[in-house]
């Protein structure tokens, strides 16, 4: 099997993972802000994604930076680098997922400063 078709299958068997994840129940969001709301759903989308990818290749500190940046109400942005492959294809799963929420996709937390 050609890598680009293995990247394929992977990317198409994420997406179905997204789709069966599990929504957040509407009740859990009742009387927030948007900006709350965001954050809820961030959480649970990372929830999401480690379930679909799981661990393997995600440094300690990548995930304590997405730690904190759900810590403190999912404001700062931009301050979490993907350094590896698997860090990589984490953002854009929850990019993808976040932005199926209806949230844009500057509002995940990731970007490189160097």
């Amino acid at each position: 099997m050609t890598p680009s078709r293995i990247t394929a299958i992977t990317c198409l068997l994420r997406l179905v993972a997204i789709v069966m994840a599990t929504p957040v129940a509407a009740q859990s969001l009742e009387g927030l802000s948007w900006a709350e709301q965001k954050c809820v759903l961030y959480r649970s989308a990372v929830a999401d994604a480690l379930q679909i990818q799981g661990h393997d290749g995600l440094r300690a500190t990548f995930l304590a930076q997405n730690d904190a940046f759900i810590a403190g109400g999912c404001v700062d942005q931009g301050h979490v680098c993907p350094a590896t492959d698997q860090e990589g294809a984490f953002a854009d799963l929850l990019t993808v997922m976040t932005m199926n929420e209806g949230m844009a996709s500057t509002f995940v937390p990731f970007g490189c400063h160097e």
